[in-house]
This record gives C-alpha cells, structure tokens and sequence, in this order.
C-alpha cells in the first residue's frame, strides 16, 4: 500500500469537495495522507478525519464515530444485522427508526441495540417514501463493517 502526504493545495480542493458533498464545514487540516488501497479506492487521513473514497465518492470512515453523528442515519434491526455486514443493501422491512435524507444522500446504518454504526450507504429513495414503501431497497450499502476497506483502516494511523 503506497501512502503519501498531499500538497496545501489539493488538501484544501479535497476538503472543499467533501464540505460540498456532505454539507459539512471542516477545520483547516494540515498534513492530509493518501492511502492507495486499490486502484479506485483511498483512504484519507489527517488529524481528526479519516475518509473513504471510493471511485468519486467519499465516505466519513466507519471507524470515525464523531464524523458519521452528522449524517442522516435508519436504525435497522437485530435481524439485519449479519446481513449488512456481508455488504447487503438496506430494505425498508429492516428500517426501526430513521432521520430525514434525500435521494442519494449518504446515510448511516445503526443497529438498534448498541446503537453502534455499521455501514454507510446511498440512498435510493428519500425518507419521506418510506411511510408508504413496505418493502424494497432503500440504501446502497457502500461502506460496513468487516469489508476490505475496514479491514485495512484498522491498520493505517497518521
């Protein structure tokens, strides 16, 4: 795995194309690192933030608890669990409980008994469907627990 330090400059692009992805201000982060994982996806470290991107899309990290606070989340419940870890979309039977989002928004997916989070994802509908939808997708599972990408992050620190 090849890491490097990034120049002022494209820290300050990537921050700024992250804040405009997510909604989300940043401090000024000095001394950002690129992890090259695989050919289409990074992990991105720097103090206090510790990013995925995979292809064109960034992720807050599952492992950065503070960061994924701030996103919209569904809490799914115990059933579901085994299943989004092994990558499994979320389908609206398993959703408890959720928080307003958009259409391809990024939501966090949170178990219901721990409340820990356990994966990241696209929306493929807004949460204003799901009063009606009973039944059929409604996040992308990008990013969970136990994927490659966490597997790796676990041993990459600044």
């Amino acid at each position: 795995m090849k890491s490097n330090l990034i120049s002022k400059s494209e820290t300050s692009t990537l921050l700024k194309t992250v804040s405009e992805k997510w909604g989300i201000e940043f401090p000024k982060i000095k001394n950002l690192k690129v992890h090259q994982i695989l050919d289409d996806a990074q992990i991105i470290t720097g103090e206090g933030i510790k990013i995925l991107k995979i292809n064109e899309d960034y992720l807050p990290f599952l492992s950065e608890t503070k960061m994924l606070e701030k996103f919209p989340n569904v809490t799914v419940d115990m059933g579901a669990i085994k299943f989004m870890c092994k990558g499994a979309n979320v389908m609206r039977p398993g959703i408890k409980k959720y928080t307003e989002f958009e259409k391809d928004q990024l939501v966090c997916i949170v178990e219901e008994s721990q409340h820990k989070f356990l994966a990241v994802g696209k929306a493929l509908v807004a949460s204003s469907e799901l009063e009606i939808m009973k039944k059929g997708e409604v996040i992308k599972n990008i990013h969970y627990i136990s994927d490659k990408f966490w597997e790796t992050g676990k041993i990459i620190y600044d």
